[in-house]
């Protein structure tokens, strides 16, 4: 049902086009070397236990823990390419550590699936790649063209039946590309979706809003732009 109401609002919202956007400051600056495939790596069934129970007992800062916790993957067998896009990934999202586990090469801006070891919640996450700037986390909601929803009658009317409705991470499992489209002036668009909930992640289930991700022909981020809603679930 999920994939049907996206599918059907998408092939809706198509022949309306783009609403407002919201514009990211300039001045980003593209990574040094190219994110491939060879950064991907699979940790197998034990590895995140057995890393958990060496670094654990290592003590220290968050941040020496995350430096364990990377040291692991190398002895565990991942590339080098795998700990470097990790330990950069760490440097430039705030002390997460992820770990690449699926790649799309789409260019001029490439798709990396990454898995988040050690989060409560929200394991998954998605980043665009190559581009400039080099990474920009699909999930970093503030990067959202909240404005152009909150402006929408669609999302006025939901707030009605969902007096606290807010955005919420992307429900990524991993396994589901996002879906490409031309841009303007030979760019490209990456449409997602973010679940809606009323006021906590647990809370009810308010549909999906809808937006693309906007980069030029040479894989500048432009900034992201409302398209819609889904309807909210029907009520059993």
């Amino acid at each position: 049902m999920r994939k049907s109401l996206l599918l059907a609002t998408l092939f809706a919202l198509g022949a309306v086009g783009l609403l407002q956007s919201y514009s990211v400051p300039q001045g980003g600056t593209p990574s040094a070397g190219k994110v491939g495939a060879s950064a991907v790596w699979q940790m197998s069934p034990s590895f995140l236990s057995s890393a958990r129970a060496t670094c654990d007992t290592a003590g220290g800062s968050p941040s020496s823990y995350a430096d364990c916790f990377i040291n692991q993957m190398r002895k565990a067998g991942a590339s080098a390419d795998a700990v470097a896009f990790a330990r950069s990934l760490h440097q430039t999202s705030g002390g997460d550590v992820g770990i690449m586990t699926g790649f799309n090469k789409v260019g001029p801006v490439d798709v990396g699936w990454i898995t988040y070891p050690l989060r409560a919640n929200t394991n998954y996450g998605l980043l665009f790649l190559n581009g400039t700037p080099g990474i920009v986390n699909a999930e970093d909601l503030k990067l959202l063209d909240r404005a152009g929803m909150q402006q929408s009658g669609q999302y006025q009317d939901l707030q009605g039946q969902f007096p606290k409705v807010g955005l919420w991470p992307g429900d990524r499992d991993g396994t589901t590309w996002p879906n490409s489209q031309s841009g303007p002036n030979n760019g490209i668009q990456f449409v997602l979706s973010y679940p809606l909930r009323n006021g906590c992640q647990a809370c009810a289930h308010a549909g999906f809003a809808l937006f693309t991700w906007n980069f030029d022909a040479g894989g500048k981020f432009l900034g992201t732009t409302f398209i819609g809603l889904t309807p909210p679930p029907l009520k059993q």
